[in-house]
């Protein structure tokens, strides 16, 4: 019997299941190629952008922001474009521009989460429909049904609690593994954005 035809021993319950995996796995490629994407050096940037403040060469900061990727650079822009306001003012500024780059850096990773506890869940509930049915069938059969019959019944209903269980350990596994990536990121952009506040205000009579 082939791994294929394993699966369809396990219902239709198994339908879900597999849709669920291959939402998983698309999200966790989908961010991890997005989180590479913005992934960037922190504090080389950030030195760099205080460097030219600290120079004048304010240009030269929103030239560096727009050829660098990552929600840091969108950060700075924001805060050079605020910079005349007051102190208040210009964090209000950067950190909303901050929320907008949490919620990109975190999108879908709900659904994530939510198949890795659904997932086991419908596996557990074809188990139990599979044994509902294995035993209605020793009913129709009035009792008169050998061992074979009873075992292949049960280890087909068991079928989904596996894939069940197996879908929603990977599913956690890619939620942590991209959770704690982003988890860094804003820790890098906490960071970042009290360095741009400190120095955009300490500058801030050559930002006209």
């Amino acid at each position: 019997m082939s791994f294929f035809d394993i699966l369809t021993k396990g219902g239709y319950l198994m339908i879900p299941i597999l849709l669920a995996s291959l939402v998983a796995l698309y999200i966790f490629v989908e961010r991890m190629l997005v989180l590479r994407k913005l992934q960037t050096n922190t504090r080389s940037f950030i030195l760099e952008v205080k460097n030219l403040i600290l120079q004048g060469l304010l240009d030269d900061v929103l030239a560096l922001c727009r050829k660098t990727s990552g929600p840091i650079a969108k950060m700075t822009r924001v805060a050079i474009d605020n910079a005349k306001l007051s102190r208040s003012d210009v964090k209000d500024a950067i950190d909303s521009a901050g929320q907008n780059e949490i919620y990109i850096l975190e999108k879908n990773l709900g659904m994530l989460a939510t198949i890795s506890g659904v997932a086991p869940m419908i596996g557990f509930l074809g188990t139990v429909t599979g044994m509902i049915s294995a035993f209605m069938e020793i009913q129709t059969r009035g009792g008169n049904v050998d061992a074979a019959v009873l075992a292949g019944g049960i280890w087909e209903a068991l079928i989904t609690t596996a894939t069940g269980l197996a879908v929603g350990i990977v599913a956690l596994i890619f939620y942590n593994w991209i959770q704690g990536k982003v988890e860094r990121m804003i820790f890098e952009m906490e960071e970042a954005s009290s360095e741009l506040l400190s120095a955009i205000i300490g500058k801030g009579d050559m930002i006209v």
